[in-house]
């Protein structure tokens, strides 16, 4: 089997898509301005754009799950049905990560939670946008994060873990050929005394399709989106703290 042929039957199991414009909700307007320059390739008006908006008072928050989160799925989507091009669907991916940077004067409070998250990607998973978003969402609830990016080398991992404090990690995975990097890194970091009281969310496509696929990999919680990982970080904060 090629990897082509493994990707789509992966893809074939997975969540199908709701539609941009019922994810985007009240901002479907704004998704669909956005995704429509993304498509011609214009990437400064798309980033203009999305600036604009949050000055005019569009919360980042809802940018992020309104607007990039619904529009990048129907990329995806679009490319499923060879519609758009890898190389579209990939600029689409840079062009959204590079208007996500823009946005970080917005995205810090001053506020401070006192809590510490790293996130990452296993080993072989190239999808990190997704966990990029995740992350600045724990930055904007005022947590020290430290994000690792895709394709991480589990010692790598387990060694910012040690460094950073950290008190929860989330792992990230996109296709389901690599949920065995996610056992396998959430076993090792589990066997590191100094990472006994750190707590492991998981998110990403597989765990859509099968919201008990978490408890297989050994994780303490799943996340559907960034928006509900802070409501379980903090979940499981409290459950830590109980005697």
């Amino acid at each position: 089997m090629n990897h082509r042929t493994e990707v789509v039957m992966n893809q074939e199991r997975m969540p199908s898509f709701v539609g941009l414009s019922e994810m985007a909700g009240e901002h479907a307007e704004l998704a669909r301005e956005y995704l429509r320059l993304l498509l011609a390739a214009k990437r400064r008006e798309a980033s203009d754009l999305v600036v604009q908006a949050v000055e005019s008072g569009v919360s980042v928050k809802d940018v992020y799950l309104r607007v990039f989160q619904p529009v990048l799925y129907e990329v995806g989507d679009l490319w499923q049905r060879n519609l758009v091009s890898v190389a579209q669907e990939h600029y689409c991916t840079a062009a959204t990560q590079f208007v996500m940077s823009l946005l970080y004067p917005y995205i810090f409070s001053g506020k401070q939670a006192g809590h510490r998250f790293v996130g990452c990607c296993v080993g072989g998973e190239l999808h990190e946008i997704g966990m990029r978003m995740v992350t600045d969402f724990f930055e904007m609830e005022g947590w020290d994060t430290y994000y690792m990016g895709a394709n991480m080398p589990d010692e790598d991992v387990i060694r910012t873990i040690i460094d950073q404090k950290a008190g929860l990690v989330g792992i990230s995975v996109t296709m389901t050929f690599h949920l065995h990097l996610v056992g396998r890194l959430i076993l090792r970091i589990r066997s590191r005394p100094e990472c006994r009281d750190v707590k492991i969310m998981v998110g990403g496509y597989p765990f859509l399709a099968n919201h008990q696929l978490w408890r297989g990999v050994g994780a303490h919680a799943f996340a559907a989106d960034a928006r509900q990982a802070i409501e379980v970080a903090g979940r499981l904060l409290d459950d830590g703290r109980k005697p």
